[in-house]
């Protein structure tokens, strides 16, 4: 996770980046991704496109991007993205 953040040029100090190699949290938020296409290419195990704003523990916002069509979020991450998620946490 950490030479994705750098990748990015993510400030590590702003954002915690966190991997779940066996899926354990995935499946604790009921956030794996279950749906036929992407298990039909080999995509076992995978988590929907999903951002979270949690604070001492607790989750204040989280948001999917997810559609009958689009079950990955691909097509229309914007429930997801920065603008998005500043404004579900402005509004908590």
């Amino acid at each position: 996770m950490q030479a994705w953040a750098k990748d990015q040029k993510a400030s590590i100090g702003l954002l915690n980046f966190m991997g779940d190699p066996y899926g354990d949290l995935t499946k604790a938020l009921d956030m794996e991704l279950t749906h036929e296409g992407p298990i039909g290419k080999g995509l076992v195990g995978r988590c929907k496109r999903f951002a979270m704003h949690v604070v001492d523990g607790e989750i204040k916002t989280i948001r999917v991007s997810e559609k009958p069509d689009d079950p990955a979020g691909d097509a229309d991450p914007s429930a997801t993205l920065a603008d998005a998620m500043l404004a579900a946490i402005h509004e908590e």
